[in-house]
C-alpha cells in the first residue's frame, strides 16, 4: 500500500479528517463511497469537494499505478478517472498538461513528453482485477 502522507499543506484539514478515520492509504481512499466523503466532509472542517478531489487522485494511483504529482497533474487537466484516461487522445492531452504546467510553474518545471503520456493512457486501458 502507499502511504498517505505527501498531500499538499492546503489539504491539510483533509488530511487530519483522513487521518482521525483511519484511511491512511491511496487504496483505503480510492474506495470510500460519496456518503463517507460527506460525513467526513461534514466534521472537523474538511471539505467535501477537496475529499472528492483526492479520492479522484487516489482511483487514478491505484488503479493506473500513477504518482500521486502525477494523478493531481492529471486531475486539473480534466482527467478524473481512469476511464477517462483510457479514452483521452495523447498528443491532446500532452497539450493540456504542457500548458497548466507552464501556467503553474513557468518553465521550471521539467514537462513531460509524449511516451509518458501514452504509457499512461495504456495503463488506464489495461482491464483491472
Amino acid at each position: 500500500m502507499r502511504a498517505l502522507l505527501t498531500l499538499p499543506s492546503h489539504f491539510s484539514r483533509e488530511a487530519a479528517r483522513l487521518e482521525a478515520a483511519a484511511v491512511t492509504s491511496w487504496e483505503q481512499l480510492a474506495e470510500l463511497s460519496d456518503a463517507s466523503l460527506r460525513s467526513l466532509g461534514r466534521s472537523g472542517g474538511a471539505s467535501e469537494a477537496r475529499l472528492l478531489k483526492l479520492r479522484g487522485q487516489a482511483r487514478l494511483v491505484v488503479a493506473v499505478g500513477l504518482e500521486p504529482a502525477d494523478a493531481a497533474l492529471l486531475l486539473y487537466a480534466g482527467i478524473a478517472t481512469p476511464a477517462g484516461l483510457a479514452q483521452a487522445d495523447p498528443h491532446r492531452l500532452l497539450m493540456q498538461i504542457g500548458r497548466l504546467q507552464r501556467n503553474l510553474t513557468g518553465m521550471a518545471a521539467p514537462l513531460l513528453d509524449l511516451a509518458t503520456v501514452k504509457a499512461w493512457i495504456v495503463k488506464a486501458s489495461r482491464p483491472r482485477n
